[in-house]
């Protein structure tokens, strides 16, 4: 478990996590996610004790990283899969981590089979490709076998059967009751791994919830009929929020799909099409950090 409590980091006059308190429970692939800037970086580097916050706490286990006797066998992670010497093994690379939290060597071999190097081991980073550098940062995340792992991106460079293992690697390892926090900015793998998100924006909490509420919040009614201004006309007036959609559609919200149904039918309305479609994460994603983005592109 990753408890943050009133956590706070400053820079001088610019706050890059500000008063954020959050619980990351175990058993569930917890999915971090922000604009650029938003502060997550920042946050798991203070969960790492590689940052002091401001003020506030981050615990993993109800104790602060440099309480931790042997870190790497409480939390692993991954913030750069790069941060490894580029003419050490990876065999090497991995022993001295072991090495310094009473890990046995024979663990080496295991993680470097579990992430697919086994062939490989006795070649220098440096001379992996982004995939490879990939699986031997995850590899060592995993090195103390920890209850807790933090992941930054983990699914960068890796190949579509790289992404799949890693998705079912992360899953698998929730299964077993172990806490799982992940960040990316890929929206769809997210959707598709993550049980739980986490939304900061500017170093603030948004939001936090199961996955299934945050798409399920932008759900609307889909709506296709000949007589589109009319109905439109009659939706507002019974309190429904009505915009217009592609192809045609009407799109409804604050009005459930079945009372939809029955004011046609009282009206004598026709419908060629009554639906409900379901908001994609991206699309949450992108509504609730509207105002929260530090760069954006112009418009």
């Amino acid at each position: 478990m990753i408890q943050l409590t009133a956590l706070t980091k400053r820079y001088g006059d610019k706050t890059a996590v500000d008063d954020l308190t959050l619980l990351v429970r175990p058993g569930v692939v917890t999915g971090f996610l922000g604009p650029n800037g938003a502060g997550k970086s920042t946050t798991m580097r203070m969960i790492l004790g590689l940052d002091l916050p401001t003020s506030g706490t981050a615990t993993i286990n109800g104790r602060a990283h440099h309480e931790l006797p042997h870190p790497l066998r409480t939390i692993g992670s991954m913030l750069d899969a790069r941060a490894a010497h580029p003419r050490r093994t990876a065999y090497k690379h991995l022993l001295y981590q072991a090495q310094t939290n009473a890990i046995p060597a024979t663990r080496v071999d295991e993680v470097l089979d579990l992430v697919g190097l086994t062939e490989v081991a006795g070649k220098p980073a440096g001379s992996f490709s982004m995939g490879m550098t990939q699986r031997l940062g995850i590899a060592a995340a995993l090195l103390g076998d920890p209850p807790v792992l933090v992941l930054d991106e983990p699914v960068n460079g890796l190949d579509p059967e790289g992404v799949r293992w890693i998705r079912a690697l992360m899953r698998g390892l929730a299964a077993e009751g172990r806490t799982v926090l992940i960040s990316s900015h890929l929206m769809s793998e997210m959707a598709m791994t993550a049980d739980r998100l986490v939304v900061i924006g500017k170093g603030r909490l948004i939001a936090e919830g199961e996955i299934g509420d945050f798409t399920a919040a932008g759900s609307a009614v889909a709506v296709r009929t000949p007589e589109s201004g009319v109905f439109a006309r009659l939706l507002e007036l019974a309190g429904a929020h009505v915009r217009p959609g592609p192809d045609d559609e009407l799109l409804v919200t604050g009005m459930e799909a079945a009372d939809v149904g029955r004011l046609a039918a009282a009206e004598g309305v026709t419908l060629f099409e009554l639906s409900v479609r379901h908001a994609s994460l991206e699309e949450t994603f992108m509504e609730l950090t509207r105002d929260a983005a530090e760069y954006g592109a112009a418009r």
